[in-house]
């Protein structure tokens, strides 16, 4: 019945706005791309926003840089489509926008929203949102089979790009059966999975190497090895020459440490607050622990902001993660 709301959504709109969190990562980069590819073949005029910028390494998805949103952009769609996120605090300066809007609003989603934000969750009039999907890719490849749209080899490309990453290539806890399914019909359909990697994987910048080596410099092993907290500093990206996208997938390098459980990364930002991202292995729900300071996530990788410096929110964290082992053995 929802993804019958939604075809019917879509299709009485002409001009479609796409857009999704800050720091648009791969299920999400991957999921505007495929709509997009669609709904152009479809006739209607799209146009993606993101709020923060693209990430170099998914520029191959899109044929043109999408535009930046900033407050004198001006929005002329019927239809808004956010994927990816289901609540306001993921869209920074736009959720401003979206509140004072009577634009039609169609929400893609696969992540649980915390009690604690319930009021902060956006009600389109149209939500397609399953928390058991691995991917927000995994629902818009089941939107455009029930609505019998074409998967072409471009579209094929992107929902790939959205499930390898959100699954960590097939490696993470959430990789399942479905998602797992929808991956010889999207090769069937032209996408060829060792240049996906090498698109993905294998394209670091020089600049993004070397943030890498400061990060791993800060590795710190606590708790008897079973969780790893690393950081980077504003001067570690100047030196670096890094921009922010760049800290994407490096929590994960310090997984290779065989009693490494559970990850913290710490990144100062320009406004002095200290972005946090947090991935475990099963035994502790990262989730709950950023929700607990107003972020959110899935189980094995969520995140959050908490206020400066770098040492008080290490001491946060740390003690939410030492809560969760004590329960756990």
């Amino acid at each position: 019945m929802d993804f019958q709301k939604a075809v019917e959504l879509i299709n009485k709109s002409s001009d479609v706005l796409l857009t999704t969190h800050t720091r648009s990562d791969g299920d999400a980069c991957g999921c505007m791309a495929a709509i997009r590819e669609v709904l152009t073949s479809l006739g209607k005029n799209v146009r993606i926003l993101l709020l923060s910028e693209l990430p170099t390494w998914y520029e191959f998805l899109f044929e043109q840089k999408p535009e930046i949103f900033s407050e004198k952009t001006k929005i002329n769609s019927d239809l808004i489509v956010i994927v990816d996120t289901n609540t306001y605090n993921q869209l920074p300066k736009f959720d401003k926008y979206l509140k004072q809007s009577d634009k039609s609003v169609l929400v893609i989603d696969h992540h649980v929203t915390p009690e604690s934000s319930v009021e902060d969750r956006i009600e389109g009039d149209v939500s397609l949102v399953d928390s058991s999907a691995a991917a927000t890719a995994l629902i818009v490849f089941d939107l455009l089979k029930y609505a019998d749209w074409p998967i072409t080899k471009k579209t094929a490309e992107a929902l790939f790009v959205g499930v390898a990453t959100d699954t960590g290539w097939f490696q993470f806890d959430n990789t399942d059966s479905r998602a797992v399914r929808v991956c010889p019909e999207l090769i069937e359909a032209g996408v060829n999975p060792s240049r996906m990697y090498r698109d993905l994987y294998q394209n670091f910048s020089p600049q993004r190497f070397k943030l890498m080596v400061a990060m791993l410099n800060t590795l710190e092993l606590h708790l008897d090895g079973r969780f790893a907290v690393q950081h980077l500093t504003q001067a570690d990206f100047k030196q670096a020459g890094a921009k922010h996208s760049d800290t994407e997938n490096l929590i994960d390098e310090c997984r290779r440490i065989s009693s490494v459980e559970a990850a913290a990364l710490f990144v100062e930002l320009a406004d002095g607050q200290i972005k946090v991202s947090l991935r475990s292995r099963g035994a502790i729900d990262v989730r709950k622990i950023a929700e607990r300071f107003g972020g959110g996530g899935h189980k094995m990788a969520a995140g959050a902001h908490l206020p400066g410096p770098i040492e008080n929110a290490k001491k946060l964290i740390f003690d939410a993660v030492a809560e969760q082992f004590e329960q756990t053995t």
